[in-house]
């Protein structure tokens, strides 16, 4: 797949621009509903867009946190750690109008993958936009386990680079709302 300004997800529902070598989990495995996911086509990067009940008894950075750390139990993570949470600026973003507060969320956790003993530092960066008046929280993930090497060594894989930062923020800023009925009736 590549890149695009308006990628559908959710149906439609939302659009959003992925980075190069993105590709759609869904196509490969089940996903859940309320999650979009996608995997890089050599590493082990992976990006999530996910849609939650609205977490109305954390406000602010803390509910940046509350939902870094409800990702990192339901990973089984071990040695969680946050290391930045800063707000973001709503005009940067093309949800601005229906996105109440927004946050960046940088942390580390240790976590092994399916069928694996070994757990692994993976970087996580998280963007939380809360929109109240549809009770959501949206959650953006972008995970980064540490570079195999071994995955570059094919000729036609050297011209995919890693994600990068900017990649996920190309992500987060770029998310649209199509259409506000995929949250039910108001």
């Amino acid at each position: 797949m590549e890149p695009t300004r308006d990628y559908p997800l959710f149906g439609g529902a939302f659009s959003a621009t992925l980075p190069p070598g993105a590709i759609d989990v869904s196509d490969l495995r089940p996903v859940p509903n309320n999650q979009e996911v996608f995997c890089h086509r050599v590493t082990d990067q992976s990006l999530i867009v996910e849609l939650l009940e609205q977490q109305a008894h954390v406000q602010g950075e803390e509910a940046a946190r509350y939902h870094f750390e409800d990702v990192c139990g339901a990973q089984e993570a071990r040695a969680v750690q946050v290391e930045t949470v800063q707000p973001l600026f709503l005009e940067n973003l093309a949800l601005r109008g229906c996105c109440q507060e927004a946050w960046v969320l940088s942390g580390k956790q240790q976590v092994a993958k399916e069928n694996q003993q070994v757990a692994k530092d993976v970087t996580v960066h998280q963007a939380l936009l809360r929109l109240p008046q549809y009770q959501t929280d949206v959650l953006l993930t972008f995970s980064q386990p540490p570079p195999d090497n071994r995955s570059f060594l094919s000729p036609e894989n050297l011209s995919l680079l890693p994600w990068s930062l900017g990649d996920f923020e190309q992500l987060v800023t770029s998310l649209t709302l199509h259409d506000p009925g995929i949250f039910g009736p108001q």
